[in-house]
């Protein structure tokens, strides 16, 4: 049986059930695009685990769709299904095996996408809309991870509506990673927290954040064994922060770079500083490639401290990226993400901007921005989780207008060989 079934008849040549394919022609690095991308932000991306023959990517967006591709060896892509949710995905996995992709969504829930079946069944549910998912493999137990803006970390067994587990967290949940036996999490007001999966999810230790701003990504590291021993912290100041779990010199090991900043490392002129939105470590080499709201991606090498590569700069922000299985497939997701305020986005937008009363919208937006803490006016990394909540609330309320924002792609850069 084929992993998508035997009717499904996606990816046929010639024809596409998402549609026609947009063309963007600036692709400064002529990397590959993929064909029938998100007509909305892509907010996550997802490749399929070693297990599965051949390379299939997840990516889910703001049109409140997820989508699958199957990677050809040619760098060809061909659609293969999508689901829906009712509200945007936030976040994307697969289960170890490849045979099931698990969804989070605004719409306060997370779904399981049986791929042979082609068939998607809710599994978890919480009070506010669900940041991340993960997919944790224990020798003792298998469940889905999902976080929340309800402030708890939930546990779920996909055969229960019930959740095997509640955690309370100390604030909303902004992002998360998960190799086992370690889970990171970073929420609002800058919490960290480390979670031990063994037995039984429990709280390993609270950290005192390495960075002043908001956290916007995490992704876990191993060592030279293949055990998780720290993780990569990137937050909306243009900054990472490499931090080590039980480093034996923690004021040595443990350290932050900035990055995705207008002048580089220049401090001597003024910048403009842009949001980190994805941090991914190459599963091979253990390098770390970093994308943000300037528009670039960057590869660096935490072991010597030192940068490898900056892309040029694309005409949108790179919202999300990853690696393929073996690492020699880098995948990234160029979206609008209101890091510079919907006045700015709005004025070089391809597309038609607004249908309905765009300025009820950006009078919303400053309201609530400023009740927030996160005021556009005094920010210019002011792209924030909170405005990504107000914008789904906005959105919700507003259905009838067609909120409209730039056409998305998803690129790939096929030959990534960052560390010899």
């Amino acid at each position: 049986m084929s992993l998508f079934g035997t009717t499904s008849g996606f990816g046929t040549s010639g024809t596409s059930m998402f549609g026609s394919a947009t063309t963007d022609n600036h692709n400064p690095m002529k990397d590959i695009e993929v064909t029938s991308s998100p007509d909305d932000s892509i907010g996550c991306l997802s490749f399929s685990p070693p297990t599965l023959p051949g390379n299939f990517l997840i990516a889910g967006s703001w049109a409140n769709d997820v989508r699958c591709w199957e990677v050809q060896d040619s760098g060809q892509t061909i659609p293969k299904a999508q689901q829906m949710h009712t509200g945007p995905v936030l976040d994307v996995c697969w289960s170890d095996d490849g045979s099931k992709v698990f969804t989070a969504s605004c719409d306060k829930t997370a779904k399981m996408w049986d791929l042979s079946s082609n068939q998607a069944i809710q599994i978890a549910q919480h009070d506010a809309p669900v940041k991340t998912i993960h997919w944790i493999k224990a020798p003792n137990y298998s469940c889905v991870m999902t976080g929340s803006w309800d402030k708890t970390l939930k546990f779920w067994d996909t055969r229960s509506s019930n959740p095997m587990m509640v955690l309370q967290l100390p604030e909303r949940c902004y992002c998360a990673d998960v190799i086992y036996p370690m889970a990171v999490v970073a929420t609002a007001e800058r919490g960290l927290i480390v979670y031990q999966l063994e037995n039984q999810p429990s709280e390993f230790r609270r950290i005192e954040s390495p960075l002043k701003h908001q956290h916007r990504c995490v992704a876990i590291f191993k060592d030279k064994q293949n055990k998780p021993t720290g993780f990569a912290l990137g937050s909306i100041e243009g900054r990472v922060a490499i931090h080590y779990i039980n480093p034996p010199n923690p004021a040595k090991d443990n350290f932050t770079f900035k990055c995705h900043r207008s002048n580089g490392t220049n401090t001597s002129a003024p910048q403009d500083i842009y949001a980190v939105n994805g941090i991914a470590f190459h599963p091979v080499h253990g390098t770390l490639a970093t994308v943000g709201s300037d528009g670039r991606f960057s590869f660096w090498d935490k072991d010597a401290r030192t940068k490898l590569k900056t892309s040029e700069q694309l005409d949108q922000p790179i919202s999300a990226c990853c690696f393929n299985h073996n690492g020699n497939i880098f995948a990234y997701a160029s979206s609008y993400d209101w890091s510079k305020d919907s006045h700015v986005s709005l004025g070089r937008s391809p597309s038609p901007p607004c249908k309905g009363k765009l300025q009820d919208f950006l009078k919303w937006l400053w309201e609530f921005s400023t009740a927030f803490g996160q005021n556009p006016a005094h920010r210019k990394h002011s792209a924030s989780v909170s405005h990504y909540g107000l914008l789904c609330s906005w959105a919700q309320k507003h259905r009838d207008m067609n909120f409209i924002i730039p056409r998305k792609k998803i690129t790939f850069s096929c030959v990534m060989q960052p560390k010899s």
